[in-house]
């Protein structure tokens, strides 16, 4: 009877060890798909720019819509002078770029040449939003003469 309770203690051993392990190795891969997966997450969300350069680019905007109801030259001239300014103090780029494709098409309204279409604003203005969720600015793109 000795030798039996012996072999059923040490088989019992081996099981605890073995499921000690098998949860270990379970915990760790689980946090490091936790991890991979939050990695993946930040990295595959839009730049955030600064509340700085969301307040500029709704300034930005709110230009835009007026001066695509001025005449054509004074708009050509407001976006040269809007477009350098947002150069020099704008630090993300690619808020920088939404911002640029409105102010070409309030330009181009205001020649009375094709500009975005309204499905064409709100995408580009989804796209911009998605810059300044952090900083709580919204940017109000809408249709030219809207």
């Amino acid at each position: 009877m000795n030798a039996v309770n012996a072999v059923n203690t040490a088989t019992e051993g081996r099981n605890r060890t073995r499921t000690a392990v098998i949860a270990a190795v379970a915990t760790v891969t689980v946090a490091l798909a936790a991890g991979a997966g939050y990695w993946w997450y930040e990295s595959s969300k839009p730049s955030q720019a600064s509340a700085a350069d969301c307040r500029m680019a709704k300034d930005i905007v709110e230009q835009a819509k007026e001066a695509a109801g001025k005449p054509a030259g004074e708009a050509e001239e407001w976006g040269r002078k809007t477009a350098a300014e947002r150069r020099v103090k704008m630090a993300d780029g690619y808020l920088g770029f939404r911002v640029a494709q409105y102010e070409a098409w309030a330009v181009e309204h205001a020649k009375d040449a094709p500009s975005g279409t309204a499905r064409e604003i709100r995408s580009l203005r989804d796209k911009a939003q998605e810059h300044c969720s952090d900083a709580g600015v919204d940017l109000p793109m809408t249709a030219f003469g809207s």
